[in-house]
């Protein structure tokens, strides 16, 4: 039985694992996109939504976490790239988020990848604001086009 067992191997060992999900959050927050299997997707989307929660959080604490989880095995030439992704991270996407209670990011299926029939998509972050909702949504567009018609009845 799985029970309590709520993560994927990935086919890896357990440093690789983290390296692998580690750069992959890095770039998914430095470009807003990456294409990669479902799998490795559904996986990084965990380290994705807790950086972002880190960073809305903005405390010193949070900001040391976010640090510490970003490519600690990063050598010292690429550090300022670790600089930018903590900086983009707390500067521009707490801000964005700051109204989203989760769900930063969509994974898109694409199908299957040509080479080794890997089922592929792309995993990129939300647009900003509060998620659509269906309910919220209705009630809205009923009260534009009630107002719509009394302006043309005005006319």
């Amino acid at each position: 039985m799985r029970h309590l067992r709520n993560i994927s191997k990935l086919g890896r060992n357990c440093g690789h694992r983290k390296a692998l999900l580690v750069n992959l959050a890095c770039s998914i927050i430095e470009h807003e996109e990456v294409r990669t299997t479902i799998n490795r997707a559904k996986e990084v989307r965990k380290v994705v939504d807790r950086l972002i929660t880190y960073a809305k959080k903005g405390t010193p604490h949070a900001r040391r976490l976010a640090v510490a989880r970003v490519k600690d095995n990063t050598p010292s030439d690429k550090l300022q790239s670790k600089k930018a992704v903590v900086a983009k991270l707390f500067d521009d996407l707490a801000v964005r988020y700051a109204e989203r209670n989760g769900g930063y990011t969509r994974i898109i299926r694409l199908g299957v990848r040509v080479g080794d029939a890997a089922p592929a998509c792309i995993i990129k972050l939300v647009e900003a604001g509060k998620p659509a909702s269906k309910k919220a949504a209705a009630p809205a567009e009923a009260v534009v086009e009630a107002e719509a018609k009394v302006e043309e009845a005005k006319a």
